[in-house]
């Protein structure tokens, strides 16, 4: 290993923006429940069938509807 490495000639990280950034998010069971059995069935993680479906939404900027009921 080098003492020192030039990194002046380096390139930005082309994917930087596509980097995730970790959160904490509180959900209930039964929709942790829900995801991980949908994800379990198609064979992916359930935590980015959960991102996969959030990016879907915001790139089609769907807003949910909210009914109240009594």
């Amino acid at each position: 290993m080098r003492k020192e490495y030039d990194f002046s000639k380096s390139a930005p990280n082309p994917y930087a923006k596509r980097l995730k950034q970790q959160i904490t998010i509180r959900l209930e069971k039964e929709t942790i429940d829900y995801f991980k059995k949908l994800a379990e069935e198609i064979d992916i993680p359930y935590q980015k069938l959960i991102n996969l479906y959030l990016r879907d939404c915001a790139e089609k900027e769907l807003k949910p509807s909210l009914a109240w009921q009594d």
